[in-house]
């Protein structure tokens, strides 16, 4: 199985290198460090380290996740990590066993089901993530805790759901439309610990109120568009 190891950064020269140490070599084919616009040395470290960095100028998370996605050399599955080293790249083989095995199309992991460091994630982002869970569940059916960042995919359906949120959407959208076109999304539970640097979202309460409302205003938005849709077929 082709594995390609997508990782969005941005200013993550304290943390890229044990990320990149960290991420099993027998199980990937090739790491993609996607950068938009560093100014620390990221690029450079990333690149000694032996990942293909990309540099991708415009902004936003997802932005950058679909254009490592876009550029992954003939992958089976491809996964998307964040370079800030909260969760453990050693622990990719968790996140890929369900789609090995066969049993998902789609994996990631739950920041809240295994071992996390007190303070690691803030309460408000733990409040945040727990309702978006609930939201999701009420309306789609699918049982999930968390909406982590350490994700996979097998790459046919990745491509299959057209994914296009370039900025917070992204933390759902890969789900969402995975629920909705029946595909098999399976939650894992993973460690996690506090990043290295400072949060993009979470490090902040106005940075995590406003993905929040973003986010959950998303599943709403993303399920009514899906009823029209199912409405509008014809018996």
């Amino acid at each position: 199985m082709r594995v390609s190891v997508v990782i969005p950064t941005h200013n993550e020269a304290q943390a890229i290198e044990r990320v990149l140490a960290d991420l099993p070599s027998e199980l990937t084919t090739e790491v993609i460090v996607v950068d938009s616009n560093s100014n620390d040395g990221t690029p450079e470290i990333a690149a000694n380290m032996g990942a293909r960095v990309l540099r991708e100028p415009r902004r936003g998370y997802g932005r950058a996740c679909l254009t490592g996605l876009e550029n992954a050399n003939a992958p089976d599955v491809v996964v998307f990590l964040d370079g800030d080293y909260s969760d453990r790249p050693s622990e990719l083989p968790i996140l890929l066993a369900p789609i090995m095995e066969g049993r998902a199309d789609i994996t990631f992991g739950s920041r809240l089901g295994k071992q996390r460091i007190p303070g690691a994630l803030p309460w408000h982002a733990v409040f945040g993530n727990r309702l978006a869970a609930n939201l999701i569940r009420i309306l789609y059916g699918l049982k999930i805790s968390d909406l982590g960042p350490f994700r996979a995919g097998r790459v046919e359906v990745l491509r299959a759901l057209a994914l296009e949120e370039i900025t917070y959407g992204w933390a759902v959208e890969m789900i969402l439309k995975g629920a909705m076109a029946g595909f098999r999304v399976v939650e894992v539970p993973v460690s996690y610990y506090p990043r290295i640097g400072t949060s993009k979202i979470s490090g902040t309460l106005k940075g995590t109120v406003g993905a929040a409302w973003f986010i959950l205003s998303l599943i709403v938005r993303y399920y009514f568009r899906h009823r029209r849709t199912e409405l509008r077929r014809p018996e």
